[in-house]
């Protein structure tokens, strides 16, 4: 259950008899609102593996056939949730398809080079070249989406500038309700993310090795041998943790570390909802709902650094533990609850009845 996910739990509880059409489905990975209603899965859910970790990224060739072998034409309104490949789904004539985007197909795009680049070894790089070229041709027909919305105003710029599409935003949700503030934080930084390239947790492990500092990682992922390798005795790995779990993590932390460029990030709001800061690179989300240190206007959620870069996390953390006392755990709740799922639910429910309702006009006319 990450950000799309709880993002993907609110539509079906706002179209509580909808089927759900996936790539891919793993039984008990995901909250009973969505597990409970009829999930419809491609063909990749047969294929070797195709349910593990690390294995099911390796079909990302297959995604652009699977996903137009789905057959929607029953339905006169499609949402699609999509960061890959669900916004390519097909719909029958007469039908509005509308697209809540969580990004442009990363992969093939800004962060090739995290997943194809950086560390991959010759043959890696050579196939994925000419493949990328594919995916990039393929992913930039959008004709069969009505309208999009964006999951914040940094993903906004890149479907105007891959798609050359307007997108309205609607930020995803934290739910507040799941975190509480307590009164003594522990002596450990915390990273709560999937293992893989792009998040950057490398710069995390070093950073708090170089420090000598505690660092808790929750996730797993791709990367997690790797990480073990770069790590002092200071790092701890916790694997997969239930949400009560991660809930107590925040609460007790000094400080989210947050090094990745990310689309939105609802790992920092959800610090913010347990009262605990974050230290984040600014650049991406982060910057749209975190307030930084240097604002004189507002209280403080974040200290920001600006490099993807070792040297620069260090700086941050020093600088932080310098600054900490200036960071006011009912504040940076308040901060969170701007963001509330309540917030977004009503949001996303008003931009969908809004578009159906001018398509049903259109129609009349």
């Amino acid at each position: 259950m990450r950000g799309g996910e709880r993002c993907l739990e609110v539509l079906c509880e706002l179209f509580a008899d909808a089927p759900l059409f996936t790539l891919l489905h793993v039984p008990g990975n995901v909250s009973p609102v969505i597990e409970q209603r009829r999930i419809v899965t491609s063909f990749i859910q047969r294929l070797p593996n195709a349910a593990a970790r690390s294995w099911y990224r390796y079909y990302l060739p297959l995604f652009p056939r699977a996903v137009s072998r789905f057959d929607l034409g029953d339905y006169d309104l499609v949402v699609s949730m999509s960061h890959c490949a669900a916004k390519a789904v097909p719909v029958a004539p007469g039908a509005l398809h509308l697209c809540y985007c969580f990004s442009p197909m990363r992969y093939v795009w800004d962060m090739y080079d995290d997943y194809f680049g950086r560390g991959r070894g010759l043959a890696m790089r050579l196939l994925a070249d000419p493949l990328a070229k594919r995916l990039q041709s393929w992913d930039r027909r959008t004709d069969g989406v009505h309208d999009f919305v964006a999951i914040s105003r940094y993903i906004a710029e890149r479907i105007r500038r891959i798609y050359d599409r307007p997108a309205e935003v609607i930020y995803p949700p934290v739910d507040v309700s799941r975190f509480e503030i307590v009164e003594q934080a522990e002596d450990y930084y915390l990273i709560v993310s999937a293992l893989v390239p792009y998040k950057r947790i490398d710069l995390a492990v070093a950073a708090a090795t170089r420090l000598d500092r505690q660092l808790v990682v929750v996730g797993t992922g791709p990367e997690e041998r790797r990480l073990r390798a770069l790590a002092g005795p200071t790092v701890k790995f916790f694997g997969w943790r239930s949400d009560a779990e991660v809930a107590g993590l925040y609460a007790r932390c000094r400080a989210l570390v947050f090094p990745a460029i990310e689309d939105f990030g609802i790992a920092p709001l959800e610090a913010a909802a347990a009262g605990r800061p974050t230290i984040a690179l600014r650049k991406g989300g982060a910057v749209e709902t975190m307030i930084g240190l240097d604002d004189v206007d507002r209280p403080p959620t974040a200290l920001f650094f600006n490099e993807q870069s070792v040297d620069a996390l260090v700086d941050a953390i020093l600088r932080f533990e310098r600054a900490q006392d200036r960071f006011d755990p009912k504040a940076l709740r308040a901060r969170a609850e701007q963001f509330d799922r309540p917030i977004f639910k009503q949001r996303l429910h008003d931009w969908i009845e809004r578009r159906w309702s001018e398509h049903q006009g259109k129609r009349a006319c």
